[in-house]
C-alpha cells in the first residue's frame, strides 16, 4: 500500500470514529432525555435531526473513503456503493437544512421581545417537527432522481463512456445530470447558505447591542451575568460560521472536481476530508452539548465496569 493512501485512510478512519462517537453519543443522550420526559425542547429537536444527518454523512462517506484509501473496494458492490452515495447526499442536504432551521430559530428566539417575533416563534415551535419531516421526505425524493437517471442512462445504447471514481463507476459527464444537480441541489444549498449567513449576521448584531447594554450596566456598578440564552447563541454562532466556512470550501472543491479529472485523486480526498469536518466537529463545537457527550460516555463506562 502506498504511504499516501495509508495516511489518507488513517485520517478518514480517525474522522469516522470521532464523528460517530460524538454524534451517536448526543443522539443517545437526546433519545434517553425524550423517553424520560416525553418531550424535547425545540432547539434540542433540531439538534437531534442535525446529528442524525451528520451521522449519515460520516457512516456513508467515511466507509466509502476508508475502503478506497485502504484498497478494499471488494468489500462493497457497485449497488451498495450507489446506496451509500444516496445516503451521503441525503445527509448533506439535511445537514444544511437543519443548520438553517437552527440558525433562523435562534435568531428569532433572541429577538422575541418583538410581538411579531414572539408569534412567529410560537408557530415554529408548534410545527418544527412537521417542517423537518417534510424536509426529509423532499430530499429523499429529490436524491432518487440521480440514481434513477444514471441507471437509465447507463443501460441506454447511446450512453457516454463510463469512468471509475473513488466511489464507484458512473456515467461520464452528462449535461442533463449536471443540470438536474444544479437545479435541485446546488441552488437549494446556495439559498439555504444565504439564509444561514443572514441569520448569523442578525445574531451577531443582536449580541453586539446586548454587549453594549451590558457594558453600560457594568459602568453603573450593577452586577450582571451572561444569560444561558446568550451563551447558547454564541455556541450556535460558532457552529453556524464553522458550517459556512467548511461547506463553502467543500462546495468550491466539489465543483472544481466535477470538471477537472484528478488522476492522483488529491482534490477528491481533500474535498472528502473537508466535507467530513463539520459533521465530525459539530457535536463538540457546542460547549454545553460536549459536556453531555462526556457525561454520557462516563455513564456508559461506569455501568460497563459495574456489570
Amino acid at each position: 500500500m502506498d504511504v499516501k493512501d495509508l495516511v489518507i485512510g488513517v485520517v478518514f478512519l480517525f474522522q469516522s470514529i470521532i464523528g460517530i462517537l460524538g454524534n451517536f453519543s448526543l443522539l443517545s443522550y437526546y433519545l434517553i432525555h425524550y423517553f424520560i420526559k416525553q418531550k424535547l425542547k425545540t432547539k434540542d429537536l433540531i439538534f437531534t435531526h442535525l446529528f442524525t444527518a451528520n451521522s449519515l454523512i460520516i457512516v456513508s462517506k467515511g466507509v466509502l473513503m476508508t475502503i478506497q484509501a485502504f484498497g478494499m473496494q471488494w468489500l462493497i458492490s457497485d449497488f451498495g456503493c450507489k446506496v451509500l452515495l444516496y445516503v451521503q447526499r441525503l445527509g448533506r442536504n439535511m445537514s444544511i437544512g437543519t443548520t438553517c432551521f437552527l440558525s433562523v430559530f435562534q435568531a428569532i428566539t433572541i429577538s422575541s421581545s418583538d410581538s411579531s417575533c414572539m408569534l412567529l416563534k410560537a408557530k415554529i415551535t408548534k410545527y418544527i417537527g412537521l417542517y423537518i419531516t417534510l424536509c426529509w421526505v423532499l430530499y429523499m425524493v429529490i436524491n432518487m432522481i440521480f440514481p434513477v437517471y444514471l441507471y437509465i442512462k447507463g443501460n441506454s445504447k447511446n450512453m457516454t463512456h463510463k469512468r471509475n471514481s473513488a466511489y464507484c463507476s458512473n456515467v461520464g459527464y452528462d449535461e442533463v445530470a449536471v443540470s438536474l444537480y444544479t437545479v435541485f441541489c446546488v441552488f437549494s444549498e446556495v439559498l439555504l447558505s444565504v439564509i444561514v449567513a443572514w441569520s448569523g449576521g442578525f445574531m451577531v448584531v443582536i449580541l453586539y447591542r446586548h454587549k453594549q447594554r451590558v457594558q453600560h450596566i457594568r459602568s453603573s456598578h450593577v452586577s450582571f451575568s451572561v444569560s444561558p440564552e446568550s451563551r447558547a447563541t454564541q455556541s450556535i454562532l460558532v457552529l453556524v460560521f464553522t458550517f459556512l466556512g467548511l461547506y463553502t470550501l467543500s462546495s468550491i472543491l466539489q465543483g472544481w472536481n466535477a470538471f477537472v479529472y484528478d488522476n492522483e485523486g488529491w482534490i477528491m480526498n481533500i474535498t472528502a476530508i473537508i466535507s467530513m469536518c463539520f459533521p465530525t466537529l459539530g457535536p463538540f463545537i457546542m460547549s454545553h452539548n460536549s459536556i453531555a457527550v462526556f457525561e454520557f460516555l462516563f455513564f456508559c463506562m461506569r455501568n460497563r465496569n459495574i456489570s
